[in-house]
């Protein structure tokens, strides 16, 4: 099975960095259900690992496996636009919703 990778910059222990690695954990435990990683990075606490890594804003979420790398900068609350963003298909997840106009 498919491991996911994934790595959460942070800026401190805020409420913001607080709802991110919340709302991750939570979309993950869902969509991935155990299937996955994650690697909480606060770039207070690490600013070369920011650097190296580029990272600009927070939260930044990284997905490093399977590749292709893929990144979410700033909000993430809603599960749907994070796991296209993020190229992740899971069981319950498997094609996004397409909606069909007839002209």
């Amino acid at each position: 099975m498919i491991k996911y990778k994934l790595t959460l910059y942070v800026t401190g222990k805020t409420a913001r960095s607080a709802a991110a690695i919340n709302n991750i954990t939570q979309i993950c435990e869902q969509e991935l259900q155990g299937d996955y990683d994650i690697t909480v990075v606060d770039v207070i606490e690490h600013p070369e690992i920011a650097e190296e890594q580029k990272i600009m804003a927070t939260p930044t979420l990284v997905k490093t496996k399977p590749e292709p790398s893929r990144r979410v900068i700033g909000d993430i609350n809603a599960t749907k636009p994070v796991l296209l963003n993020l190229d992740i298909v899971s069981e319950h997840n498997s094609a996004p919703d397409i909606e069909e106009v007839s002209l």
